[in-house]
């Protein structure tokens, strides 16, 4: 397991005494962001448009930031990174961006186990956008098995065909915890036979990866994906930064999600005609969260430094490339740490006999998190007993209401603990066995 000792130092939450097991919704901002955070204002200005020293060194760490994203993921470069505010704006951005291409008769293929983020635009825009321009497109949605938590692929593929403009599922669920089978959900999509503008004979695939970048080795190459979408509030930065990975190809082609500002060509404006920039700042509209970017990238560089060796710094606040193996074997780590804590939750939470646990129950298919009801208690009142006993969960849809409504709950809630790297498995226990005694007490 992770050296958290040695992490947990430099958490404020952790170091206050907080048991923090509501991660998969926001993780905690170590102290080294916090102090970069200040030795940045002392040089901030705006970036792309000034001759100031500290206008072109504000500029530089933020287009280095772009590289350090595109090397955690390996993208081929910097220009396949399109920064949002979160993944729910990157996703939104596809949407608007693909929008236009649309044709009378064209499916989306979906899940149930979607967060409202990666189902909400595209029911939006088959029921209530592209109506309005007389434009007739499905919205169809695949089930999963609600004893394992398994997508349903037998399913999903019969819901794919030739008029399968895309698919978009979840990588790994923020409710169930399943991760998904991307390479057999891949090969779906691309033997549909949809005939896209540029020639391709498939349906675009879109991952939604806020559960999944943050946690497990990515690599966009291997994946062979379309689109892959996350945010960075959920792996040790601050909020408000979001990213979409996409094909250089597919962006080059895509139409701007947001126009004005650093998106325009540098003097190509006139009444007759506007030319964009360069990728990635043709989809960077007016002044893009230049600190929260740099934050965002040095949090990546911090992230694998306490995984390989905590306290010691080989990328934070360098400019050195990220190791391929180093970026692999980082994340292997915390991915074998989170199965030992979500291990032992399973075990501590499946001895109480009136909690129903979603999800898979093996530890090695399923990310760090477990939702769970009580049939005689409202998760609400779990959550708030968990708080008095100081520990943080969440009860709620988890923004996934398809799925708890596929389970028939009522209310469509459930609590879920969830757990990062600085957890340890005295959190776990605590927190499980604080579960215990809010759903034995009256």
């Amino acid at each position: 397991m992770i050296e958290t000792q040695k992490i947990r130092k430099f958490f404020p939450a952790i170091k206050s005494g907080r048991i923090v097991s509501n991660n998969a919704a926001s993780t905690q901002v170590p102290i080294q962001l916090l102090d970069l955070l200040k030795k940045l204002i002392a040089q901030y200005d705006n970036v792309h448009r000034g001759q100031s020293q500290a206008s072109m060194l504000t500029t530089e760490k933020f287009e280095a930031s772009y590289d350090t994203i595109a090397q955690f993921i390996n993208a081929p470069s910097r220009k396949n990174i399109i920064l949002y505010r979160n993944a729910t704006e990157a996703i939104n951005s596809v949407m608007y961006s693909l929008m236009t291409e649309f044709r009378d008769g064209d499916n989306v293929v979906t899940t149930f186990m979607e967060h409202n983020s990666n189902y909400v635009p595209w029911y939006g825009l088959c029921k209530e956008i592209l109506p309005k321009f007389e434009i007739n497109v499905e919205c169809r949605i695949a089930k999963f098995n609600k004893e394992n938590g398994e997508l349903d692929l037998v399913h999903l593929k019969s819901l794919v065909d030739k008029k399968t403009k895309l698919i978009c599922c979840v990588g790994a669920s923020n409710f169930l915890g399943t991760k998904n089978p991307i390479e057999k959900i891949r090969e779906i999509a691309y033997s549909s036979g949809y005939v896209q503008p540029n020639g391709e004979k498939k349906s675009y695939l879109l991952i939604d990866g806020a559960q999944l970048v943050p946690n497990i080795f990515i690599d966009v190459q291997e994946l062979d994906i379309d689109f892959l979408v996350w945010s960075f509030h959920k792996m040790l930065a601050p909020f408000g930064v979001g990213a979409l990975y996409a094909r250089e190809k597919l962006l080059k082609e895509m139409m701007p999600f947001l126009y004005g500002g650093d998106m325009i060509a540098e003097g190509k404006v006139s009444p007759e005609k506007v030319e964009y920039n360069a990728l990635p700042w043709k989809f960077t509209a007016g002044t893009p969260n230049i600190l929260g970017t740099i934050l965002s990238a040095q949090a990546i560089r911090l992230l694998i430094d306490f995984s390989l060796n905590p306290g010691k710094y080989k990328y934070f606040m360098t400019d050195k490339k990220l190791e391929r193996l180093d970026v692999k074997k980082a994340m292997n780590n915390i991915e074998d740490h989170e199965k030992e804590l979500i291990g032992e939750a399973l075990k501590i939470l499946g001895e109480i006999p009136s909690i129903k646990i979603y999800g898979p129950k093996n530890p090695e298919n399923r990310a760090a998190l477990v939702a769970f009801t009580c049939g005689d208690k409202s998760p609400f009142d779990i959550a708030e007993g968990l708080n008095k006993l100081g520990v943080e969960s969440r009860a709620g849809c988890h923004c996934a209401t398809l799925a708890h409504y596929y389970y028939q709950l009522n209310p469509p809630a459930s609590c879920r603990l969830s757990f990062y790297i600085y957890n340890d498995l005295q959190d776990v226990r605590k927190a499980c066995l604080a579960v215990k005694k809010c759903v034995h007490c009256k």
